[in-house]
């Protein structure tokens, strides 16, 4: 039997087929997608039917080489949400997590639409979640007039696969829309009304659902990427942390017990029952491409002109331990949840150390920094040291520079998953964990392997 996972990223759609015996990928999809033209350059948006068109192409060719499918797991990235009419059909673009507006100050106050639910509900939230979007358009008369509900892109993925008539949610991605109370295990409707808004839109929120699909295999209620790729790339929740570096960055440690966390620490649901103590970047791996956009337009304005410099960048990393006297860097070049405006630098310049090598190195260990600082956030929190460093994410993967820089930070060896696209394989194990009781879930996370 096989599972099928599939990621739907910010930039691509990725897909697995795995063995459900062995823990083997049989195989791998992956396709590119992008933004779509958007009123504002503060609007990030995607096209719900292109996404939901790519998904069924892969299914279709997963379907006629597969005939023994166990079942379906979906996850996707979190916050953004797209609106739905009462017949579950999109009547809006994707509206993603990067969507800026919600840190435009409210007309008539000194205070941006996010400060000010937060200030309305008593709940952190920072623009690009799925609340504050909502907030912003109730505000500014954005609601689609149609729109009944609304819910994530996987969640919308998953409601057509299984034939559903209303959006589900798992409480990873709840939480990750905001105004979700995590004791409570719902969206807090006290809080959603007293923003001015009507709890009727925010989606249900199931732990555990799985809904038989057209194709005659379940697929389980969709979960959110951070806790996918925590699933699909720790085999051992309790010794271990996860750092994953893609377009963004977070740093990732388990925990059995509710904690209230910090200001910059997230305590978000897990799978059932348990949490993921988050601290995350904004910038993470596009930090690494602001560089090397850097490098290229320098180029180009030489004359010369390269596809991608990445790989001279990686060579320049890779004697990063051998530089004198290094450059500092802090990537928080996108600011960060908590403050927006907040801004990177490079410091510690001087008339030996300011070169191409000593830059590349710099921004791979602010990289590195950042996460190690939520690191000693959350170690007097969880009262434990975890033994195992697990790493993930194409910026982590394709930079062994990086993967070095990590492994000294941190003093704990470096492994990495030995399946790529960790967030569908995590998927497809909870979809398994959904629809095969049966089976112990420590059991089917050891179908984990790493790199030797």
């Amino acid at each position: 039997m096989v599972s099928i996972g599939v990621d739907i990223g910010t930039t691509t759609i990725c897909a697995c087929v795995l063995d459900t015996n062995t823990g083997e990928v049989l195989k791998t999809w992956t396709k590119k997608h992008g933004f779509i033209a958007a009123p504002s350059p503060k609007t990030k948006i995607q096209s719900v039917n292109e996404i939901e068109s790519m998904i069924s192409a892969i299914l279709n060719e997963i379907t006629t080489n597969y005939d023994d499918i166990a079942c379906l797991g979906l996850t996707g990235q979190m916050h953004g949400i797209l609106y739905l009419d009462s017949h579950g059909s999109p009547v809006s673009p994707l509206i993603t997590w990067q969507d800026e507006r919600g840190n435009e100050i409210v007309p008539g106050e000194t205070v941006s639409y996010a400060q000010k639910l937060s200030q309305l509900t008593g709940y952190p939230c920072a623009t690009g979640f799925g609340a504050v979007t909502h907030f912003y358009n109730v505000n500014n008369d954005l609601v689609p007039s149609d729109a009944v509900s609304f819910c994530t892109i996987h969640d919308y993925i998953m409601m057509k696969l299984g034939r559903l008539n209303k959006p589900v949610t798992h409480p990873s991605d709840a939480a990750s829309i905001g105004l979700f109370d995590l004791t409570a295990n719902k969206f807090d409707e006290k809080a959603i009304i007293a923003a001015g808004m009507d709890p009727s839109f925010f989606p249900a929120v199931s732990h555990n659902l799985s809904s038989e699909t057209a194709y005659g295999f379940p697929a389980a209620v969709a979960i959110g990427d951070n806790q996918a790729c925590f699933h699909g790339s720790v085999r051992d929740p309790q010794n271990s942390i996860l750092v994953n570096v893609g377009t963004g960055s977070q740093i990732s440690c388990w925990t059995k017990c509710f904690h209230s966390g910090s200001e910059t620490i997230e305590t978000r649901p897990y799978l059932k029952n348990d949490y993921i103590l988050s601290g995350s970047s904004l910038c993470g791996g596009r930090a690494y491409a602001l560089l090397e956009s850097f490098f290229r337009e320098f180029l180009s304005e030489a004359g010369y002109s390269a596809d991608s410099l990445y790989d001279v960048m990686n060579r320049m990393a890779a004697s990063y331990d051998t530089l004198s006297d290094p450059l500092i860097v802090e990537t928080t070049f996108c600011g960060s949840r908590q403050n927006p405006d907040l801004r990177g630098s490079i410091s510690n310049i001087g008339t030996d150390n300011f070169t191409p090598a000593h830059l590349t190195a710099g921004f791979l260990q602010g990289c590195v920094n950042e996460l190690y600082a939520y690191f000693e956030q959350i170690l007097p929190i969880i009262k434990r040291k975890p033994r195992y460093l697990v790493g993930s994410g194409n910026g982590l993967r394709r930079n062994p520079a990086l993967q070095s820089m990590f492994s000294r930070t941190f003093q704990m060896e470096l492994l990495i998953p030995a399946h790529l696209e960790e967030a569908a394989y995590g998927a497809a194990l909870f979809a398994m964990i959904c629809t095969m009781p049966d089976r112990d879930p420590q059991e089917i996370r050891n179908l984990i392997r790493y790199q030797d």
